[in-house]
Formats: C-alpha cells, sequence, structure tokens
C-alpha cells in the first residue's frame, strides 16, 4: 500500500509539474503576443506618422500637392510649403515651431520661407498675446495681394518692352511684337482695378446674405 500511496503522490507531482509548465509556457506564451501585439501597434502607429489619423494624412497630402502647384507658378518650394500650411489651419495662423513640425522643416528653413511670403505679402506675421512668440498668417485678401504685385510686374514689362519698341522701330515685325504685348500690359492694367473692385462688392454681398440667414 505504501509503494501505492508514493507513486500516487510522484504521479501527482509529475502532474503539477507538467501543469506548471504548461502555465509558463502559456505565460511566455501570453507575453511574448503582447510583446508582439506592442511592437506591432508600434510599427502601425510609425507607418501612420506617430498617431496621425487618416485625414492628418490626407491633408498632409494636399499640402505638398497644392505647394507643388505653386512652385510650378515660380514660388521656391519651402516658401509654397509654408503658405500651403498656413492656408489649410483651422486657426488660420501658426507659429514658426509649430510650421517646423508640421512640415518636418528645420528652423532655419522655415525662417527663410516665412521671410520670402512676408516680402511679396502673402504672408503677414502678428504677435501672440502674453507671448515673445510670432504667428503667422495668410491675410484674407491675400490673392488679391498677389493680383496686385503682377499687376505691378506688368507695369514693369510694359516699361522696358516700350524701349524695345523705340529700339527696334514700331514698323519692325519685331517692334510690332512688343508693341501689341505693352497693347496687352496697358489693358490688363487698366482693366484690373475694376475686377478687383466688382470681387470686393461681390464678396461684401455675399457675407452679408449669409449673415442675415444665420
Amino acid at each position: 500500500m505504501a509503494p501505492g500511496r508514493g507513486g500516487s503522490r510522484s504521479g501527482g507531482g509529475a502532474r503539477s509539474g507538467s501543469a506548471a509548465q504548461a502555465g509558463d509556457r502559456s505565460r511566455s506564451g501570453g507575453g511574448a503576443a503582447q510583446a508582439g501585439g506592442g511592437s506591432r501597434s508600434g510599427d502601425a502607429a510609425q507607418a501612420g506618422g506617430g498617431g496621425d489619423t487618416g485625414r492628418d494624412v490626407a491633408v498632409a497630402r494636399f499640402v505638398e500637392r497644392f505647394a507643388a502647384v505653386l512652385v510650378e507658378a515660380g514660388v521656391p518650394r519651402m516658401p509654397a510649403r509654408v503658405f500651403a500650411a498656413l492656408l489649410v489651419a483651422e486657426s488660420g495662423r501658426l507659429s514658426a515651431a509649430e510650421l517646423a513640425g508640421q512640415l518636418r522643416a528645420s528652423p532655419a528653413a522655415v525662417s527663410g520661407g516665412v521671410r520670402y511670403l512676408t516680402g511679396v505679402g502673402m504672408v503677414t506675421r502678428e504677435g501672440e498675446p502674453g507671448s515673445r512668440r510670432h504667428l503667422y498668417l495668410v491675410p484674407d485678401d491675400v490673392w488679391n495681394q498677389v493680383v496686385s504685385s503682377r499687376d505691378r510686374l506688368m507695369t514693369r514689362w510694359a516699361a522696358v518692352l516700350r524701349e524695345g519698341v523705340e529700339l527696334l522701330g514700331a514698323d519692325t515685325e519685331a517692334g510690332a511684337r512688343m508693341a501689341d504685348s505693352v497693347q496687352y500690359f496697358e489693358f490688363v492694367s487698366a482693366e484690373l482695378p475694376r475686377v478687383q473692385a466688382r470681387w470686393l462688392e461681390y464678396r461684401a454681398a455675399r457675407d452679408g446674405g449669409a449673415a442675415s440667414r444665420s
């Protein structure tokens, strides 16, 4: 009887040991699964831009796409990216540090971008109350400013082309082409103030109508 009882205890010990080993393997496997899950989650976060939402990614792509259009129009790349980022900002204004973080650019690159944009009137700078930092924003009439700057450019082009007409002679083919260009620029420059005034009237009526409906 004694050997039988001892054998039973030995068998129980074996079963207990097997159960313990199985538990260890289960816990080990669970830990590995958790570690693997954590690793996959981290990879997913990194792939998504550090936790960016789908909308954030779409907005970032839009910024780069619109910046590319501006580059095609002659705006340098970094100023174009800064302008696009400010244009989509919900608050309408961002600091240099916020721009650098959003565009993943160096502070020096952002500084050069805003300096260019403020120089051509596409961005303005304002102080933040209670802080020493500055915020950058796109003016409400930014496209009016852009068109006006183009108008000044056309005026300079026309002045230089007039010199070409005088030099070559209006009765030559080259002089006639230049004279036609001068007349085009003069016509557009003369019409532009009226177009801009009509736009301002249209916007005022639109905004007034929207305010009365609300």
